[in-house]
């Protein structure tokens, strides 16, 4: 039913004349790749890393959490880069540990994906230091977060216990905070240099519609000097 050619997966360049239904709170249309089960923000990553670096050439150490199920195959089938996983409760990853407390080595990672993690932390400050005492002085990292770009400051509230409640106000029950404009600049006070790509500028019209992607979503590109 879902044969056609009008969106296109970047990820596994397979074509539909639909994507699915997606969402917790609020079902979007039309935002699910039925072939590799990714969203705006994984098609997204994707196209910036084929296009913008050297991660499926050049040799890397890579860090990366909680591995997205899209992503997690085809980067371990990558000879280029030495490819670790960590989660603290996911039987997939490599590595069992607290992002607030990793068992990994100063300066270890040339790379470090920490995509829709930090959100679920209640001390982020904390998990933030560690992502960047792990990372090798040059390297770089892609930290994207759920975020609301109206909102200048960051919002939580521990007071709020419904999970209903939670889900309708932080987008999943679970989620410690929304984070506002100053999460980039909460990564800077860290240590890391931080660049805010919004790659989809440098699409066409014709391409954001066709990857399925959200217009103005921004990277956030970390390096540690």
């Amino acid at each position: 039913m879902l044969k056609g050619d009008r969106y296109t997966d970047p990820i596994d360049g397979k074509s539909f004349k639909s994507f699915l239904a997606y969402g917790y709170v609020k079902q979007r249309e039309n935002i699910l790749s039925p072939s590799t089960l990714s969203l705006e923000r994984h098609r997204l990553l994707w196209l910036y890393l084929k296009s913008e670096t050297s991660f499926f050439s050049n040799k890397f150490k890579v860090l990366h959490f909680a591995p997205e199920q899209c992503f997690l195959k085809r980067f371990k089938a990558l000879k280029n880069i030495d490819y670790t996983t960590t989660d603290l409760l996911s039987p997939i990853a490599d590595v069992k540990a607290d992002i607030c407390n990793l068992p990994f080595k100063d300066n270890s990672y040339d790379i470090i994906f920490c995509n829709h993690v930090l959100e679920h932390i209640p001390d982020d400050t904390k998990a933030m230091q560690e992502l960047y005492r792990v990372m090798k002085p040059g390297g770089w990292g892609i930290f994207q977060i759920p975020q609301d770009l109206n909102r200048d400051v960051t919002f939580e509230d521990n007071t709020i216990t419904d999970k209903a409640e939670r889900a309708k106000i932080f987008g999943q029950y679970d989620h410690v905070r929304v984070y506002g404009k100053d999460y980039f600049d909460k990564l800077r006070s860290i240590g890391f240099t931080v660049e805010e790509v919004d790659y989809t500028a440098k699409l066409t019209k014709e391409d954001i519609d066709k990857y399925r992607l959200a217009k103005g979503e921004i990277i956030p590109l970390v390096r540690k000097n």
